[in-house]
């Protein structure tokens, strides 16, 4: 399993916005999810679930373009796996993606909170 380096950078980006990193590359039968995190600074201590994409360049389109409505259903599947593994099942809840593109070899992150249900 090798990780891309657009989700060390995802997760680096995030942690210096306060989130905190849980795990990395979780895996079970009914998906993956890149990124889980907590968010402290909400009302309510938020668990994240943050799915990294990344282009080179949006030249075809936006990466977080690429998340079609199965990937969706996989990580709620896998998150929802998750949140029964760690006994979190009561735990305020997030999707986010992390879309990193890198036109002229330099890093552009953008964060979309909230992205999907």
């Amino acid at each position: 399993m090798s990780v891309h380096w657009s989700e060390d950078l995802a997760a680096a980006y995030l942690r210096c916005r306060g989130l905190t990193l849980l795990r990395k590359n979780y895996r079970c039968r009914r998906g993956e999810i890149d990124l889980v995190m907590l968010d402290s600074s909400c009302p309510e201590r938020t668990l994240v679930f943050v799915e990294v994409r990344y282009r080179k360049t949006t030249a075809y389109g936006a990466p977080q373009e690429t998340i079609t409505r199965i990937k969706q259903n996989r990580i709620i599947a896998a998150a929802t796996h998750f949140l029964a593994a760690t006994n979190a099942l009561h735990c305020t809840t997030r999707f986010d993606v992390i879309a990193v593109t890198r036109p002229h070899y330099l890093p552009n992150v953008h964060w979309i909170k909230d992205a999907f249900v």
